[in-house]
């Protein structure tokens, strides 16, 4: 990470800056444009549901992280979903997201763990992940039903 880098807690006035990197984590992971971006995150800010991290370089717009809360019955405590995780190309290879994950950890202290679904087609995040203390779950084979496409 640059000496210039600053990652802090995004708020509804970052929604400008930060709409660029949503729209284009949402077509590098759907191979098209799509609408919905605006509303969706102004509405994550506004209403504070989610914590979206905000990296920038030099003052530029250079990544963020989306942590969603959620809970675990089994261990009566909270856990996290880290759904989304996205560098510009122009900042890869600095150490951001690496940064990014590194404090939403430390945000995340006092929950039980940190959840990340890793896409099939993206396999060199296993080793991004696992080198950030991230280990295949243990107790859970994950699957899922789909309500809506």
């Amino acid at each position: 990470m640059g000496a210039s880098t600053e990652i802090r807690r995004a708020v509804t006035h970052d929604l400008e800056e930060l709409l660029p990197l949503f729209d284009a984590y949402r077509e590098f992971f759907t191979g098209k444009p799509m609408p919905g971006s605006r509303e969706f995150l102004a509405q994550r800010l506004r209403e504070q549901d989610s914590l979206v991290l905000f990296a920038t370089e030099a003052a530029e717009a250079a990544g963020f992280l989306q942590l969603y809360p959620l809970f675990s019955s089994w261990y009566a405590t909270r856990i996290w979903f880290l759904s989304d995780l996205y560098v510009d190309e122009r900042f890869r290879k600095a150490g951001i997201g690496r940064e990014l994950v590194e404090e939403a950890k430390r945000f995340a202290a006092d929950a039980r763990s940190i959840m990340v679904e890793i896409p099939h087609r993206e396999p060199h995040l296993v080793t991004f992940y696992e080198s950030l203390g991230f280990a295949r779950d243990r107790d859970f084979n994950l699957y899922r039903c789909y309500l809506a496409e």
